[in-house]
């Protein structure tokens, strides 16, 4: 295996849509590019992957499959921690998959120029990465081909994961980053969450030694036989991660530490230092591309600083204060999410589950009397075939957004502005007061609390009974920054409660979602499901 050439230059599109810009980042046999879609007018991440052997009609279709199938899955259960894959093709021989851009650099990026990392640093993102691996396995997923240049350090909130779906597109027992392949891969053998284990070993040795424990040799075929017969060069410089490291790089794979045991190490590492610093912070990057973007006309609102503006904020009401829509005054207008559905994917160990429960460390079920609150996914729903929730089917709107409904519930109204914005709100109807208002707005304000307390709450006040519940509360939203904000309104039996949350994606574009349902209600199971589900399937 060799590294990928890149058959494409710098502004040349890719499927006729992507504008590749610069380079993010290199592996063996894959490239990252800065592109921008030019028919979204959105940046994007987008990846290429040189395939050993030309790829027939039907492997085109079941990778693809797998691949968007596995990104959806994961990103509803790690909301944030993984890129979701909005697009994979195969072009020229050459597998492409696009994610949104991603407001963080890649840890092989950072490598090159930091070397080493301290022994604190690797711990913190170990345990991060650890956190979505728990979350794969416990769901049935295996990574396969996860190495450093599929993880992303952000400056802010915990690392994205890239590249799910990838292992098994071919008969090679590793597509990409040989180096990082577990002795099981390399005799190409069934793997399971003991390959991701291993190279989670691997990117530990690697960030704290500045090689890795098994170079790459040029040839995947020698790399992987490296991998497999050499010992383990002990690790010098690991301190106090020395025997986690250790034993994630057992050979024998049932020999390897647990992912409890493992994450207990790191824990501790970062418990006995209270001077411990953050995250090592991502280089500037994309300076060659914003130059390159501003050349092609891309405008100025998708790079900040050298950096693409993968950002987002909350604006709700927004469009209800500042287009004048009708309905206004109403409670259940939307906030919006960008997330997704989870739905079967490649399940490389055979131990998929028939639900999906969250692992520890999934956004918690919310206290309802803070406006932080994230409804988490309750452990006895059961899911459908596609991965939703029984008694709900995706709905696709005309205007390109996308969301998991109850049965039962319907368009109910649409209000229009001149500049595109709009709102739409579902429910079931009739006497039934519960709603889901889907906004989306081209006049956001850059800060998403401000959007709320400023734009929104002045117009909230107007309500009868109006009683905001805790703080408004600026959070991470699939990469985005966003804010919460949840309310009563009205009274008696009427009395109805709202949560919303919002995000922008750049240049004054943004969604939100409110969801209402009665007060007296708002606590049952049915409704926290809705709600959860809501937060997780919508996809702009």
């Amino acid at each position: 295996m060799t590294m990928v050439k890149a058959h494409v230059s710098a502004q040349e599109l890719v499927a006729g849509r992507y504008r590749l810009i610069e380079v993010a980042d290199r592996e063996p046999n894959r490239i990252s590019w800065y592109a921008e879609d030019i028919q979204a007018e959105r940046p994007r991440l987008v990846t290429q992957v040189e395939l050993p052997e030309p790829p027939t009609a039907d492997t085109v279709r079941r990778t693809t499959a797998r691949i968007l199938r596995s990104s959806e899955v994961m990103s509803a259960l790690r909301p944030g921690r993984v890129a979701m894959v909005i697009d994979a093709f195969v072009e020229t021989g050459t597998l492409w998959t696009v994610t949104e851009l991603i407001d963080g650099t890649p840890l092989s990026a950072l490598l090159v120029q930091q070397s080493a990392f301290d022994h604190v640093q690797a711990a913190r993102i170990g345990l991060e990465v650890l956190d979505v691996l728990e979350a794969a396995h416990s769901d049935g997923y295996t990574h396969g081909e996860l190495s450093p240049g599929q993880i992303f350090v952000r400056d802010k909130g915990p690392v994205v994961i890239t590249g799910f779906g990838l292992a098994g597109a071919t008969l090679a027992p590793r597509v990409t980053a040989p180096a990082y392949a577990s002795p099981e891969q390399a005799r190409d053998e069934r793997i399971g969450p003991a390959a991701d284990l291993w190279a989670l070993g691997a990117i530990l040795y690697t960030m704290v030694e500045g090689r890795p424990p098994f170079r790459d040799r040029g040839r995947a075929d020698a790399t992987l036989k490296g991998v497999d017969r050499l010992p383990l060069r002990t690790p010098l410089r690991a301190g106090p991660l020395t025997q986690v490291v250790q034993g994630l790089l057992r050979k024998n794979s049932r020999e390897r530490l647990s992912r409890p045991v493992v994450r207990d190490a790191l824990t501790r590492v970062l418990d006995e230092d209270p001077e411990a610093v953050g995250q090592p912070a991502p280089v500037p990057r994309l300076r060659g591309a914003y130059v390159a973007a501003r050349a092609s006309g891309w405008s100025r609102t998708t790079m900040i600083g050298g950096t693409a503006l993968a950002v987002v904020t909350v604006s709700v009401a927004v469009l209800a204060a500042t287009q004048g829509l009708p309905g206004t005054s109403s409670a259940g207008s939307a906030p919006s999410a960008s997330a997704t559905a989870a739905g079967p994917g490649n399940r490389t160990d055979g131990n998929a589950s028939s639900a999906s429960p969250s692992p520890p460390g999934t956004s918690p079920s919310p206290p309802r009397t803070s406006a932080s609150a994230r409804p988490s996914p309750s452990s006895s729903a059961s899911a459908t075939a596609g991965g939703l929730p029984a008694g709900f089917h995706r709905y696709t709107a005309p205007e390109g957004f996308s969301v998991a409904l109850p049965t039962g519930w319907k368009r109910l109204e649409t209000a229009r502005a001149q500049d595109q914005a709009y709102r739409v709100t579902f429910g079931p109807g009739g006497d039934d007061p519960r709603t889901l208002a889907v906004t989306y707005s081209t006049q956001a304000g850059p800060d998403p609390v401000a959007v709320w307390r400023q734009d929104v709450e002045p117009q909230l006040e107007r309500l009868d009974g109006y009683q905001r519940i805790g703080e408004i509360t600026a959070t991470t939203y699939q990469g985005y920054r966003a804010a919460d904000m949840e309310w009563l309104s009205g009274t008696g039996a009427d009395r109805l409660h709202t949560f919303g949350r919002g995000f922008l994606l750049g240049g004054g574009r943004s969604y939100s979602l409110r969801i209402t349902a009665p007060a007296a209600d708002w606590n049952d199971t049915a409704d926290q499901l809705a709600t959860k589900t809501f937060l997780t399937t919508f996809r702009a």
